[in-house]
């Protein structure tokens, strides 16, 4: 800690923030990666939000207790009497640091299955708690993995005015009809529909 290098040290720059400053950006691209491929249908805004909820600094800490990183820490003598081994700060930039560290040890692939491995429950957790507006993600994952297929969705009606349309969307899986679903943009219909049929195939 750079506390720890300050005081005994005598060297500030003899710390991990550079370390940590590497893992914190390839921990959000790796969970950025596994996201994407999750969540195909997902935007920007959305993934990011997932994102979030699982890298931050109060599950980092938690992943970093879990491997038991505060007792390797050397720390200065006020870090260490104001309980620094137990600050969410501290414990998160420590495990960012040490994915830094497998990233240059290992490189890409190595680094990926070290945090898929550690945050693989709670990308499970993620995907059971799937928002309104990804319906179309779930969907897609249960067709291709139970159908081998994926979903067609066919556009039935459109009606209304110009600035007001009401768009009428089918799904059809291997030939057959399921849901449909009614929105004011195509892509809110495409949503509905892939509700109703989740609702068909018990979900």
């Amino acid at each position: 800690h750079k506390s720890y290098a300050n005081e005994v040290l005598k060297n500030k720059n003899k710390n991990y923030e550079r370390l940590e400053f590497l893992g914190d950006s390839v921990l959000d691209m790796v969970i950025s990666h596994l996201l994407m491929k999750k969540y195909p249908e997902s935007n920007e805004g959305e993934l990011s939000k997932r994102r979030s909820s699982l890298v931050n600094m109060k599950r980092l800490a938690q992943l970093a207790r879990e491997f038991d990183l505060g007792k390797y820490l050397l720390l200065g003598k006020g870090e260490e009497q104001s309980l620094g081994r137990s600050k969410h700060s501290i414990l998160a930039s420590v495990y960012e640091a040490i994915i830094g560290a497998i990233y240059l040890d290992g490189g890409y692939r190595k680094v990926s299955k070290v945090i898929q491995s550690h945050f693989e429950h709670l990308l499970s957790r993620e995907r059971k708690n799937i928002p309104y507006r990804d319906f179309k993600s779930r969907l897609q994952e249960y067709v291709q993995s139970t159908f081998k297929t994926i979903p067609e969705y066919n556009l039935v009606n459109e009606s209304g005015p110009p600035h007001a349309k009401e768009f009428e969307v089918s799904i059809k899986i291997n030939g057959r009809l399921y849901g449909t679903g009614r929105g004011k943009s195509k892509k809110e219909a495409q949503q509905q529909a892939a509700a109703a049929t989740l609702k068909q195939l018990g979900f």
